[in-house]
């Protein structure tokens, strides 16, 4: 079909009276499909069955230095697991500190201890600033979002380009106010956008001069080995880049097993230079007397070696890229060249950000939803819950069968249509 937009007005209108047929077939069938957030399907959670096998009432649960993981202690994990997720990290052991399950946890941790008692080099608490002010590139992830919010820290939008944030903004930002204090950072497939970070961006963000002496990256690695070809995207060590630039307390770094393992039991980790971990030990001891060290000796049990784990994410990809094609193919055939929708095509993470016309994605998830396809609330993606242009949808292929899947993007696609169709009718 021709661009939307050549058609006249006749035309649009005998367009919309077919799609809305079309809709009310499709909401007919009383349909429940979930595609709201970014989880593994049960197919992915079995491939981590065996590491259930790895500890048992039989096994040695000593680490390799003779702790017993089944007692108190080990507030920044097992040896054995610092050094293996040290690599994914891309750090030096001694740089780690393994957690619990959830890296929010950690970065909601981190943020917390701040406000009342700053970071190192801090003069003061955070919370003793009238505003406590964070970056905000987006589209981005709503739970960093959440994070600000919960403790009142004022969010700031900073554009994302094709190579990660609009660093002009940043820069400048930065420079000139004392009370940003830190930026959010999914440096590699970005969350929804699939963008990674250019050696530049990374190398000026490492640079840059900043007006808070206490400033800080919080660089949430998520998806930093979840590729989705044979070819990923690499990113530049932002650990390396901050201490060549001397400023080697400016990043902490994150990221988990979550989407590697088990969501619910997964290995969290955190990466830091000594100073800042120094810095966060103390507090650490008072809040807790360590994390689940029998849960990361399962994991390194299981894993073993870089090469195994390598193995595994490439068993991941398999199972999810289909799923990945098929809402990429059924996005081209339902929308491309029809002048009403972009999106991205991320080498890998969890996620496809489209973007409609401006003022549509509300509306277009809410109808979704009335067909049984459940969606990330639009303006989820920007702080605050409010996309200033409302059209940004992030969607989340990995959970439903392809099947499921399907038949949910196709519903999708006609909403986009629908509510393009309508906005383009009111245009005239």
């Amino acid at each position: 079909m021709s661009n939307f937009n050549s058609l006249a007005v006749s035309e649009l209108e005998a367009l919309q009276t077919e799609l809305k047929e079309k809709y009310e077939e499709y909401k007919s069938q009383n349909l429940n499909l979930d595609m709201s957030r970014g989880k593994p399907c049960t197919e992915q959670l079995d491939l981590s069955l065996e590491m259930l096998d790895t500890v048992t009432s039989n096994s040695n649960l000593k680490t390799a230095d003779g702790v017993d993981t089944r007692n108190y202690g080990g507030l920044e994990g097992i040896p054995e697991a610092k050094e293996f997720f040290a690599n994914i990290l891309e750090v030096n052991p001694k740089n780690v500190i393994i957690g619990g399950n959830s890296s929010l946890t950690m970065m909601h941790d981190t943020v917390s201890r701040a406000m009342f008692h700053g970071v190192y080099g801090s003069e003061v608490p955070w919370i003793k600033f009238p505003t406590v002010k964070f970056l905000c590139p987006s589209p981005g992830y709503d739970r960093h979002f959440a994070i600000c919010e919960l403790f009142n820290i004022e969010m700031i939008v900073v554009d994302m380009l094709e190579d990660g944030p609009d660093m002009d903004q940043v820069e400048k930002l930065v420079g000139e106010d004392e009370t940003i204090k830190g930026m959010w950072c999914v440096p590699k497939y970005s969350n929804p956008d699939g963008i990674t970070y250019s050696n530049e961006v990374v190398e000026r963000l490492a640079n840059m001069k900043t007006k808070a002496r206490d400033f800080r990256l919080f660089w949430d690695n998520a998806y930093a080995i979840h590729h989705l070809t044979d070819t990923p995207d690499e990113l530049k060590n932002i650990f390396t880049a901050c201490e060549e630039a001397g400023n080697p307390d400016r990043v902490i770094i994150f990221s988990s097993t979550s989407k590697v393992t088990f969501p619910g039991s997964g290995v969290a980790m955190m990466a830091a230079s000594e100073n800042n971990l120094d810095f966060f030990r103390k507090q650490m001891f008072v809040q807790t007397i360590g994390p689940d060290k029998i849960n990361q000796l399962r994991h390194v049990r299981f894993f073993k070696n870089t090469d195994n784990l390598k193995a595994h994410m490439e068993k991941h990809a398999s199972i999810i890229k289909p799923k990945f094609d098929r809402v990429l193919q059924l996005l081209s055939e339902e929308l491309g060249d029809k002048g009403i929708a972009s999106w991205k095509k991320p080498n890998g993470g969890y996620f496809i950000s489209l973007n409609t016309l401006e003022g549509c994605a509300k509306k277009t998830v809410q109808l979704a939803g009335e067909a049984g396809v459940k969606l990330t609330g639009a303006g989820a993606t920007y702080p605050y819950g409010k996309d200033p242009k409302d059209r940004n949808i992030r969607l989340a292929p990995t959970f439903p069968s392809l099947e499921e899947l399907s038949k949910a993007i196709e519903i999708f696609c006609l909403c986009v249509q629908i509510v393009s169709v309508e906005k383009l009718l009111a245009e005239k």
